[in-house]
């Protein structure tokens, strides 16, 4: 038998104002239920091809309350951020997962409230803190719950906590967020590549951005996803342009306008929370958000190039290494050092006059690298197939299916071009590398055409 119980349920929308409904509700059900039936607006709904994060549209609402894409959504009271929420398909039960920032010491029982069909309904969700938090106050976590039979489409998800006022269950909602990865892909993806570059603070390196992004292309890069916080002028004219090629999507990453970040990942010597501007996060965001729209995803910084040797370009290294290394949720490059000290008056006779006109780091001088020692442990970053990622952190994948495989360094490895402290190598020791010459002869026209149309050069 079951038995209908009467629930007396008030949200508050973002004015404060009391939002009351009475609903008939199954007792074997709970918590699964529906918190009104105030219908979103007509173009409210995603559309049900779109796996990445939907935009909002400007003044749109969902279920009666304004809808806010992030990320950066504050958890009514709590000291805990939406970025972004994704339908997750691949466990044994349909479900939310919504990347966040919290408090790790906060204890909260989360709800996912979820307008479907126009319909409020609720479901219980679960907290997992990443194990990856370098000891801040701050960590990423992933909030999931199960979608509840009655909701067809979960096209919008807010994560609040219950509280009760007077005898009823009051909910704190500020906004809806588009849930994204709607319908899961196998093939036909619409990139091959894509790259996550998080964060962006403070850049000012044109001539770096210029090569990177030029570079990327001739690696079989398709696109670009950069968590930018700010930079200067020059830097943004240059995001701007390729942001209309299409090549570059820009998540505004604005952390720092809620939280006091740190910039370093010791909290003893650059304090805020979280590590580094939220770099984890960002990262784990990105692998979700691209999850269904590319069949490969790149975790690295701007300074960093993972190079192939006996290929090309990632297009024909992939293959190879799927071939070799067999079934892997991604493959480990690693973390080879150029140091800047080493080749910074060296500049190649073919570099245009045009280069040094900008700010930045000319990519080609650098062809010294430090040996890494076999015996101890070396850095390195992935290239994974986002689909069997579960969390992400700087180096590699937390949890995975099928997890991740260290790349032979005579296959293919990462340069690294970077400010490095003299103390830590020999001059001796370093070894010729000039490998990224290689790509020398497509890069400087492409680079040189890039930084006049972008910057109005004549």
């Amino acid at each position: 038998m079951i038995i209908f119980i009467l629930v007396h349920l008030v949200y508050l929308d973002r004015t404060g104002a009391e939002k009351e409904i009475v609903h008939q509700e199954a007792a074997e059900k709970q918590p699964d239920f529906s918190l009104g039936t105030t219908h979103a607006t007509s173009s409210s709904t995603p559309n049900s091809t779109t796996n990445a994060l939907p935009s909002a549209e400007p003044h749109l609402t969902a279920c009666g309350v304004p809808v806010q894409s992030g990320p950066m959504i504050k958890v009514a009271h709590h000291k805990a951020y939406v970025i972004g929420s994704y339908v997750e398909h691949r466990l044994s039960s349909k479900m939310i997962r919504t990347v966040a920032i919290v408090f790790r010491c906060e204890e909260v029982q989360y709800y996912c409230l979820l307008c479907c069909d126009g319909r409020n309904i609720s479901a219980a969700a679960s907290l997992d803190i990443h194990s990856d938090h370098f000891e801040f106050d701050y960590g990423t976590a992933d909030i999931t719950c199960q979608v509840p039979t009655t909701c067809t489409t979960p096209a919008y998800v807010a994560i609040t906590s219950q509280t009760h006022e007077g005898g009823r269950s009051v909910w704190n909602i500020q906004s809806f967020q588009p849930v994204g990865n709607q319908q899961p892909r196998t093939k036909n993806f619409p990139y091959a590549f894509t790259v996550c570059i998080s964060v962006m603070y403070d850049y000012m390196n044109v001539l770096g951005l210029v090569q990177a992004m030029e570079m990327f292309k001739l690696l079989g890069v398709q696109k670009v996803a950069i968590y930018k916080t700010k930079c200067y002028p020059d830097t943004q004219k240059v995001l701007d342009y390729y942001v209309r090629q299409g090549f570059v999507d820009i998540i505004s990453w604005t952390v720092s306008s809620y939280i006091n970040v740190s910039r370093g990942w010791k909290k003893s010597d650059s304090p805020g929370e979280p590590e580094f501007f939220g770099q984890i996060v960002a990262l784990n965001d990105c692998v979700y958000r691209y999850m269904y729209e590319s069949q490969y995803v790149a975790l690295q910084d701007l300074d960093e190039l993972i190079l192939p040797l006996k290929e090309d370009n990632w297009t024909t290294l992939i293959p190879q290494l799927e071939k070799i290394y067999q079934h892997h949720a991604g493959f480990e490059f690693e973390n080879n050092i150029f140091p800047i000290s080493l080749s910074r008056n060296k500049t190649p006779e073919n570099t245009p006059d045009l280069w040094k006109q900008f700010e930045g780091e000319n990519l080609l001088p650098h062809v010294y690298r430090i040996p890494n020692d076999p015996n101890v442990f070396n850095n390195f970053k992935v290239i994974v197939n986002p689909r069997l990622v579960l969390k992400a952190t700087v180096h590699g994948l937390l949890d995975s299916m099928g997890g991740t495989v260290r790349v032979d360094p005579k296959i293919a490895r990462m340069y690294h071009i970077k400010s490095y402290p003299s103390k830590y190598f020999s001059p001796e020791s370093v070894i010729r590398d000039t490998h990224l010459w290689d790509y020398a002869d497509k890069l400087i026209p492409a680079v040189s055409e890039v930084l006049r149309q972008a910057l109005n050069i004549q």
